[in-house]
């Protein structure tokens, strides 16, 4: 079901809106059309790689969500565009008004197309009610690689997720058939933060999917053999790609694993190699 886009701001909350849709035009990728509706804008596109792959930011001009904001994305790929999207900087979730902020993206990706979906991390503050969805649509042929890092709490102060909720679910499918569904949830002070069935005491939780291509399982052993951290990892083949989890204390830690398992699944998928964005900062 397509998700509708936010309708204009109130002087209370915001109702952002970006819609980007990308080309493939005489083997060059371009963003052939944006429409922004604040606080959500879009940069320049830029090609640190050649013309083949568009690199894309998006910005967050209001400089945090609050409850009751409503954001929703909307992203397009025509047969066979090469886009990497990501965000300058943390997303960041204000607590305390215990009204629900909501974030709802959806993403359409055609034959022989290829989206990178690599958001920073979102920190959300001790008392945010926070919701997120996905929706991905991938035709045959086409990739999807996607992560989301969530640290709950302001942890570098001591802050810990003692009240509020976050919720995030991811769907993909191809055609009518669901290729993976991902419903994640965790409340605020629950027993859920420190049981070693949620979190273990651990305020970061992160996801590195792809999706639209078989997997053998020689990828998803390198994609363990990389590991070199501290938190708890693992790797799963699914049905047509690949999930890697991760749950620790540094969303550095997460995101340089999952640039390396990004680095062998590129090669291998994409033949090309990995090109980190320069506003991660790396």
């Amino acid at each position: 079901m397509p998700i509708s886009p936010a309708s204009p701001s109130s002087a209370s909350h915001w109702r952002g809106h970006l819609h980007l849709e990308f080309l493939h035009r005489s083997s060059k990728t371009i963003l052939s059309h944006s429409h922004a509706q604040a606080p959500l804008k879009i940069q320049r596109p830029f090609y640190p790689e050649g013309d083949a792959v568009c690199h894309s930011v998006m910005l967050h001009t209001a400089g945090g969500i609050v409850g009751s904001d409503r954001l929703s994305n909307q992203i397009i790929l025509h047969p066979n565009a090469q886009a990497l999207v990501t965000t300058a900087a943390a997303a960041k979730v204000y607590g305390r008004s215990g009204k629900e902020a909501q974030q709802t993206t959806q993403i359409s990706i055609a034959a022989g197309a290829c989206l990178e979906w690599f958001p920073q991390e979102t920190i959300v503050f001790d008392g945010a009610v926070y919701q997120q969805e996905m929706r991905v649509d991938l035709a045959a042929n086409a990739i999807w690689f996607g992560w989301e890092m969530t640290r709950l709490g302001r942890s570098a102060r001591g802050e810990r997720f003692a009240s509020g909720s976050w919720r995030s679910k991811i769907e993909v499918w191809q055609g009518d058939r669901l290729l993976w569904v991902d419903p994640q949830g965790i409340q605020g002070g629950s027993e859920m933060l420190d049981s070693l069935h949620g979190l273990a005491g651990c305020p970061v939780v992160s996801s590195f999917v792809m999706l639209g291509r078989s997997v053998v399982p020689e990828e998803v052993e390198k994609a363990r053999s990389v590991w070199q951290g501290t938190g708890e990892v693992g790797a799963t083949r699914l049905r047509d790609g690949i999930l890697c989890r991760y749950r620790g204390q540094s969303t550095a830690e997460a995101r340089h694993w999952f640039i390396q398992v990004w680095q062998i699944l590129r090669s291998a998928y994409c033949n090309r190699p990995a090109c980190p964005p320069r506003v991660w900062q790396l």
